[in-house]
């Protein structure tokens, strides 16, 4: 083989197509969550009756005011569908900046500390990897009830598990390199290798598990929600768009169809960004 077929393989992080696909999604994504209530055309909670059901812009009998048209309440959809975008990224990272310091803080510790510390710390993951996440957070969300703030802690602490593996492992390939041996011979404390010595060396393999766990979340909520046990109505969550849709797909499928192609597009340009990332620093640590 020659050495131009070997460099004809497939391109890698920015190089890639799909990456800069992954990219311009999340970050589309991102603006619409940042500023949606500047985006939104009308009021997303805002009910007219005489307006239900109006057919979005590529059927016949369209009304321009409302781009993708209304639900059963009249409610216009492209609002909600930007709000929903609005409450699905606020879940989906606040879920990742939770379970991110519940995972990293014990991965760290097991794999620094080694012994009896990461014994604990397999139990520990050990014991997460068997409880059931959806059964669990059903449970809890049906019996405290839906809130927003509930059903971001109850996620952020059955999600947690991917950090603390992912986290352990490489801590423990950090710690026996040549930089943390002189930060020890230099009277560092535990705290400070940790923090300055550590952590940004492994940083690269966390931020691409965050974005698997963005992903994961978002789904996670999008499936309580489409089983009335995740985000509390009237706010526009996809997956309560899909539930409260379900009743009509058979004569306007749109209304489903539009909250489940955003959803779909969402959760695959998080995908993307993250087989980049994970290309990406894979290619810089390759030797």
């Amino acid at each position: 083989m020659t050495v131009a077929a070997v460099n004809a393989g497939p391109k890698r992080g920015w190089k890639s197509a799909s990456t800069w696909i992954g990219a311009v999604i999340v970050g589309t994504a991102a603006i619409c969550a940042v500023f949606a209530p500047l985006l939104v055309p009308h009021d997303p909670f805002a009910q007219d009756l005489g307006k239900r059901l109006l057919v979005p812009f590529w059927m016949e009998g369209t009304d321009p005011r409302h781009l993708l048209g209304t639900d059963q309440l009249g409610r216009d959809y492209l609002s909600r569908l930007i709000w929903g975008c609005r409450i699905s990224m606020l879940i989906g990272v606040t879920v990742t900046i939770v379970s991110g310091l519940i995972g990293i803080t014990i991965g760290v510790l097991g794999g620094f500390m080694g012994g009896r510390v990461d014994d604990a710390v397999l139990f520990a993951i050990t014991t997460r990897l068997s409880i059931p996440v959806v059964l669990v957070a059903l449970a809890v969300v049906g019996l405290l009830g839906s809130s927003l703030p509930l059903l971001v802690i109850t996620l952020g602490l059955l999600l947690w598990d991917r950090f603390a593996v992912v986290a352990r492992s490489t801590t423990m390939q950090v710690r026996n390199l040549d930089f943390v041996a002189a930060a020890w011979c230099a009277g560092c404390s535990h705290f400070r290798i940790l923090s300055r010595e550590v952590l940004p060396n492994i940083a690269s393999h966390l931020v691409v598990v965050a974005t698997l766990e963005i992903a994961l979340a978002i789904l996670l909520e999008a499936a309580l929600s489409f089983l009335g046990l995740g985000v509390p109505p009237p706010l526009p969550s996809w997956g309560l768009m899909i539930a409260e849709a379900k009743d009509y797909m058979f004569f306007s499928p749109w209304v489903i169809v539009i909250p489940g192609v955003a959803l779909f597009v969402l959760v695959l340009g998080i995908n993307l960004l993250g087989d980049g990332l994970r290309d990406l620093f894979g290619a810089r640590s390759d030797p």
